[in-house]
C-alpha cells in the first residue's frame, strides 16, 4: 500500500465510526482512535482549537465538556463543519458550531452539569488541518458542582476508562507545566491501562506560566517519567487572549517565538509546538491504524459471516414453527430473569440518577422504613416491669424462687413478639409491591425488545389482584402464589401453622372442593388471617401469537 493508501486510512476509519454511530449502537470493533485525557482547565480545548485554527468549543467554569466529542479533522480546500446528527446542514460560522455543541449536550444531559457517555460526532473540513480523529473527553474533576451527583468523579473516571482501556486507543495525556508531573491525573489514569507507556503521548501545556527560574526540560526530554512516544510541549492562548479574541494564527506565531527564544527549549524547538504535535498525531494514528488492520479485518469478516448466517436462517422463517416459538419463549424467559436479577442486584447497564429503583428501594424498606415502624411502636417500661413482676409471682405461686423461671420469660416475650406482627406484615406488603413494580418494568422491556426483533410475537403479563375472579385461593389458573407469612398461636412460623402443637386451630385441613386443584403447599389454612397478610398474587403468563 503506497503513501496515497496510507493517507486514506484515517478517512476510512471515520466512515466506519459514522456508520456504527448512525445505526444507534456502539461498535463491537475497537476502532483505532486518539482519546484526549486531562484535568479541568488543563488546556485540552485550546489544543484542539489550535489544530483547527478556530474558536468552536464551549468554554466556561466547571465541567464544560459533558459528552465525548468525536472530532474528525479532514483536509479540504474549503472550510466548514458538519454534525452527524444534522448531516444536511453545513456550518461555516464556528460560533454556531459552539452553540450546536452546547444545545446537543443539554438535549441529552440537561442543564444541571450532568454527563453522558453518548458521543457527539463533529467533522471539520479545513485547508489548515491534517487528517486526524480525536475524542475529547470530560475533564477529570474532584468536587461536584451545582446539581451534579456526589459520585461525579467516579462517573467521569469510568467514562474515560471506557475509552482508553481499549488496546486500539492512543492516549493523549494533557498536563499543565505549572503542576507537578507526579500529581497529573491524566498520566495516572493512562498508567493504569498502559503501564509500559506504549500507547501514551504526553502533552505539556502552559509552559509560559511556569515560575521564573523553573522549566520542564527534563519532562520534555523524556527523562522524568519516560513514555515510548515521548512528550511534546505547547503554548496555548491565555484567558486574556481568548477574551480579547486573539487570532489563533497569531498565537501559533507567538508559540513558535517562545520556543526559539527560551534557553531551556531552544535546542528542541523543532520538536515542540502545536504544528509539530498535529503532524506527530497524524503519523502516529496512521501507523496505529496500519498495525491494527489485520485484526480489524479479521473481526469484520467474522461478524459479517455471523450476520450472513443469521440472514440465511430467516429466509426459511415460518411464523407457525413450534420449535421457533419454543426457542423464542425460552429466550424471553431467560432475558426476563437476567433483567430482573440486574434490577434487584443493582448491576444494570443503565443507572437511574433521578430516583431509587429495584433493589435499592427494597434496601431502603428494610433499613429505613422497617426500623422506623419498629421505633413507632408504643412501649411503656413501667407497665412491662409490672407485667414481668406479676408473671414471676404467678408462676411461683405460694413458693418463693431464687431464679427467674423460663415460663415467665416465654410469656412476656410471646406477648411482645405479637406486637411485631403489624410492622412485619407492612414491610412484607411494601417489598411485594416493589417486586411487582420491578416485574412490570422487566416485562415491558422484554416486550419492547421482542416486538422489535420479531413483530409476530407478543408478551402478556397478567398481574392478578385480589379483585380478579382468578385470584381466589385454590384457583387452578393461579400458577404462582406469594408465600404467606402467618403469625401462629405460640410461635412465628412460615407456612400453615395448623400442625403446631398446642394451637387451638390444630385440625386436619378441609378436603378440596370439586373442581379445585390444591397441591401439598396450597391447602388453605384454617387459622384466621389478617387482611394485610393477603398479598397480591402474581401470574406471569407468556404467550406467543402468530401474525
Amino acid at each position: 500500500m503506497g503513501n496515497r493508501g496510507m493517507e486514506e486510512l484515517i478517512p476510512l476509519v471515520n466512515k466506519l465510526q459514522d456508520a456504527f454511530s448512525s445505526i444507534g449502537q456502539s461498535c463491537h470493533l475497537d476502532l483505532p482512535q486518539i482519546a484526549v485525557v486531562g484535568g479541568q482547565s488543563a488546556g485540552k480545548s485550546s489544543v484542539l482549537e489550535n489544530f483547527v485554527g478556530r474558536d468552536f468549543l464551549p468554554r466556561g467554569s466547571g465541567i464544560v465538556t459533558r459528552r465525548p466529542l468525536i472530532l474528525q479533522l479532514i483536509f479540504s480546500k474549503t472550510e466548514y463543519a458538519e454534525f452527524l446528527h444534522c448531516k444536511s446542514k453545513k456550518f461555516t460560522d464556528f460560533d454556531e458550531v459552539r452553540q450546536e455543541i452546547e444545545a446537543e449536550t443539554d438535549r441529552v444531559t440537561g442543564t444541571n452539569k450532568g454527563i453522558s457517555p453518548v458521543p457527539i460526532n463533529l467533522r471539520v473540513y479545513s485547508p489548515h488541518v491534517l487528517n486526524l480523529t480525536l475524542i475529547d473527553l470530560p475533564g477529570i474533576t474532584k468536587v461536584p458542582v451545582g446539581d451534579q451527583p456526589q459520585d461525579i468523579e467516579f462517573q467521569i473516571r469510568d467514562m474515560i476508562l471506557q475509552f482508553i482501556s481499549r488496546e486500539s486507543s492512543l492516549i493523549l495525556a494533557v498536563t499543565p507545566a505549572n503542576m507537578d508531573l507526579a500529581n497529573s491525573d491524566a498520566l495516572k489514569m493512562a498508567k493504569e491501562v498502559d503501564p509500559q507507556g506504549l500507547r501514551t503521548i504526553g502533552v505539556i501545556t502552559k509552559l509560559d506560566l511556569m515560575d521564573e527560574g523553573t522549566d520542564a526540560r527534563d519532562v520534555l526530554e523524556n527523562k522524568l517519567l519516560p513514555l515510548r512516544r515521548g512528550y511534546i510541549g505547547v503554548v496555548n492562548r491565555s484567558q486574556k487572549d481568548i477574551d480579547g479574541k486573539k487570532d489563533i494564527r497569531a498565537a501559533l506565531a507567538a508559540e513558535r517565538k517562545f520556543f526559539l527564544s527560551h534557553p531551556a527549549y531552544r535546542h528542541m524547538a523543532e520538536r515542540m509546538g502545536t504544528p509539530h504535535l498535529q503532524r506527530v498525531l497524524n503519523q502516529q494514528l496512521t501507523n496505529h491504524i496500519r498495525e491494527s488492520l489485520p485484526s480489524l479485518r479479521s473481526k469484520l469478516q467474522s461478524q459479517l459471516l455471523s450476520l450472513e448466517k443469521e440472514v440465511e436462517e430467516y429466509k426459511n422463517f415460518r411464523p407457525d414453527d413450534p420449535a421457533r416459538k419454543t426457542k423464542a419463549l425460552l429466550q424471553m424467559v431467560q432475558q426476563f430473569g437476567v433483567d430482573f436479577e440486574k434490577r434487584i442486584e443493582g448491576s444494570g447497564d443503565q443507572v437511574d440518577t433521578l430516583e431509587l429503583s429495584g433493589g435499592a428501594r427494597i434496601n431502603r424498606i428494610f433499613h429505613e422504613r422497617f426500623p422506623f415502624e419498629l421505633v413507632k411502636m408504643e412501649f411503656d417500661e413501667k407497665d412491662l416491669r409490672r407485667e414481668i413482676s406479676y408473671a414471676i409471682k404467678n408462676i411461683h405461686g405460694v413458693r418463693t424462687g431464687l431464679f427467674t423461671p423460663d415460663l415467665a420469660f416465654e410469656a412476656i416475650v410471646k406477648k411482645q413478639v405479637v406486637k411485631l406482627k403489624e410492622p412485619c406484615l407492612k414491610c412484607v406488603d411494601l417489598v411485594i409491591q416493589e417486586l411487582i413494580n420491578t416485574v412490570r418494568q422487566c416485562t415491558s422491556k422484554v416486550l419492547v425488545r421482542m416486538t422489535l426483533g420479531c413483530p409476530g410475537m407478543t408478551l402478556g403479563c397478567h398481574l392478578i389482584t385480589p379483585g380478579c375472579p382468578h385470584s381466589t385461593v385454590g384457583c387452578p389458573r393461579t400458577s404462582l402464589r406469594w408465600p404467606r407469612m402467618t403469625l401462629g398461636c405460640p410461635y412465628i412460623t412460615l407456612g400453615c401453622p395448623h400442625s403446631t402443637p398446642g394451637c387451638p386451630h390444630s385440625r386436619a385441613p378441609p378436603a378440596p372442593l370439586p373442581g379445585e386443584l390444591w397441591g401439598e403447599q396450597e391447602r388453605p389454612c384454617p387459622c384466621p388471617r389478617s387482611p394485610r397478610s393477603r398479598s397480591e398474587g402474581l401470574t406471569l403468563g407468556m404467550t406467543i401469537n402468530s401474525m
